[in-house]
């Protein structure tokens, strides 16, 4: 048997072009396909939240029997029993779930746009305009979302999603031409 070992520090040589290239060719039409029906691509999101949710508060209900002190242990119990709580409701509900997702997430764009306004203007000699741009954006998105909502909860997730396999399906492909044309 023939061991090949690589010297800590020394980086892993990259991944052949063809392969970055397929990879990004498969993430875009992988968001093409899910931009074909958002409706279903955002059940399915919720659905996988879901599951991963319910893993989770497993794990951490298992972790907390590791635990030292009756206040840690019962602290993760109760964690875990929330994440299972809320897998089992997306999962069991995947209409409600999205919509409470779409929620949550158009009130978070909200918040977050209004605490990077409001840093972009106490640091505005720091490029502070850029912050203020991103807050903005941030800021409108999430009006966007809730002022449609809770239409707007059937369509977020799914667009999202389709959205950035795209971009990353772009930016392999990228990456992979970038890495051709310097190495030619």
């Amino acid at each position: 048997m023939m061991v090949i070992s690589t010297p800590v520090g020394t980086p892993f040589a990259p991944p052949p072009a063809w392969s970055r290239m397929l990879l990004g060719t498969v993430l875009i039409f992988a968001g093409v396909f899910v931009l074909g029906d958002v409706m279903v691509a955002t059940l399915i999101s919720a659905i996988f939240i879901g599951i991963v949710a319910i893993i989770a508060g497993a794990f951490e209900i298992i972790y907390a029997f590791w635990t030292k002190g009756w206040g840690r242990f019962l602290w993760q119990i109760f964690l875990g029993i929330l994440y299972v709580a809320f897998g089992l409701t997306l999962v069991s509900e995947p209409v409600s779930g999205a919509l409470t997702l779409t929620f949550i997430l158009g009130l978070l764009l909200v918040i977050s746009g209004l605490v990077r306004i409001f840093f972009a203007l106490r640091h505005w000699s720091e490029r502070g305009w850029t912050m203020l741009l991103s807050g903005v954006l941030g800021f409108v998105a999430g009006l966007v979302i809730l002022a449609k909502w809770p239409m707007s909860g059937l369509l977020v997730l799914g667009i999202l999603l389709g959205i950035d396999l795209i971009v990353h399906g772009v930016a392999w492909l990228t990456f992979s031409w970038r890495r051709e044309v310097r190495a030619a």
